[in-house]
């Protein structure tokens, strides 16, 4: 469910809404993170972003994604209304390493993350899986089906990425709303089995 805009052009959260969640969306430079949460968000992304310079030759690698003109520099941001009560909001973090000391701000407070990833360059993921293992923060996989990239079954990208049993992985495709919106219902099922304190109070009704 989603508002109309209300007199002054803002679109407010329903007033049915119980329940939120901070969702962190992450993955390598150029895995997608932009184009999810703009396809998933039902308000205006908010997106810092900054034109491809030729600073940024041999620091961000590109031939993956040799049409890329822009690069995050600070975050995206959406809202998404999973249900009637509850609303996730969106934070996509920025890919490359030079932006890491903006991480522990933008995951703190975080119910989890859902990592993407691509099968073209499966091992740019691992400091970012690292990453979340180091904070603490419950993650489930996506696998963003790019257009001409290798198709791999899910249990052989499980191996390769080295994920435990129980982290949920599955695919998705980041151009498409309804693709994304499965993936995050995939990592608020596997969260609402967590069971940890911390987690607790993010998921109770608001008084």
């Amino acid at each position: 469910m989603v508002s109309a805009p209300s007199s002054d052009g803002l679109i407010y959260v329903p007033p049915g809404v119980t329940r939120s969640a901070k969702i962190v969306i992450s993955g390598s430079f150029g895995v997608g993170k932009t184009t999810f949460v703009g396809s998933v968000s039902q308000i205006p992304p908010l997106r810092m972003e900054e034109r491809i310079t030729q600073a940024s030759a041999g620091v961000d690698d590109l031939a993956r994604t040799p049409r890329k003109t822009t690069t995050t520099v600070g975050l995206d941001f959406g809202r998404l209304h999973l249900s009637d009560a509850l609303v996730l909001y969106l934070f996509g973090t920025p890919g490359q390493d030079r932006f890491r000391p903006l991480w522990a701000g933008l995951t703190e407070g975080a119910l989890g993350a859902l990592v993407l990833v691509d099968t073209r360059n499966l091992e740019a993921s691992f400091e970012i899986l690292a990453l979340h293992e180091a904070q603490g923060t419950p993650y489930a996989v996506a696998v963003n089906l790019f257009d001409g990239a290798p198709y791999y079954q899910l249990d052989e990208i499980r191996q390769a990425l080295d994920l435990d049993p129980e982290t949920p992985l599955t695919t998705c495709d980041a151009r498409e709303g309804s693709s994304g919106v499965l993936a995050l219902i995939t990592l608020c099922e596997y969260l609402s089995h967590q069971h940890a304190p911390a987690h607790a109070s993010v998921l109770e009704p608001r008084p």
